[in-house]
């Protein structure tokens, strides 16, 4: 599959019915998505292994893990109703994933290669934290994205872990006005997309 196709496929995937501003449900763009899970995968990252996405949401990582070949996909997510969401969204897709509810800290299983998109910290500040060290514990492959302007602690996080950022890159990510306290109807800010062994 190429990553055009890929995107095409991920523009159809469900959002959030009700997001809550707590869990800072924003659906990851196709477009992003798309191009991380194309590097991964051209890097051997996701065909034939298995892939676990962290705070899967409706389904936009691990169903495109899940289109690009990976043996196994699992996705966990504490919210019911984006998993949900995700079920109708794979099925949908025809993509075979195993979606759980669950807190991010009780994910016990390894992985060959965990795709995220954790909470940014911009309600709860430091809320991808978790996410990060649980991924990192979790397996030696990881590709996960946050706010550009948090790069450098995240390169200072999985240092002091012993593991380093390999690949990176920056996108410009449209959050739509969904929450009461967004002033504005669309608002850009810039994330970066980074790969960590």
């Amino acid at each position: 599959m190429r990553k055009r196709e890929l995107e095409i496929r991920l523009q159809s995937v469900r959002n959030f019915e009700d997001p809550s501003s707590a869990l800072e449900q924003y659906m990851t763009p196709a477009t992003i998505a798309a191009d991380m899970l194309f590097e991964a995968y051209s890097r051997g990252d996701i065909r034939g292994l298995k892939v676990m996405d962290l705070g899967c949401g409706t389904g936009m990582l691990s169903i495109g893990s899940a289109l690009l070949g990976a043996g196994m996909v699992v996705g966990f997510d504490v919210d019911p109703e984006a998993l949900a969401i995700a079920r109708s969204n794979a099925s949908a897709l025809g993509a075979d994933v195993d979606f759980r509810e669950s807190l991010i800290g009780d994910v016990s299983e390894g992985a060959d290669t965990v795709v995220m998109n954790p909470p940014f910290g911009c309600q709860t500040p430091h809320a991808d934290r978790p996410f990060l060290e649980r991924a990192l514990a979790l397996s030696d492959c990881v590709y996960s994205i946050h706010m550009a302007s948090t790069l450098g602690f995240v390169e200072d996080f999985c240092g002091r872990r012993g593991r380093s950022v390999f690949w990176r890159r920056t996108y410009k990510y449209d959050i739509p006005h969904q929450f009461s306290f967004h002033s504005k109807e669309r608002q850009t800010v810039e994330v970066a997309a980074v790969g960590i062994r």
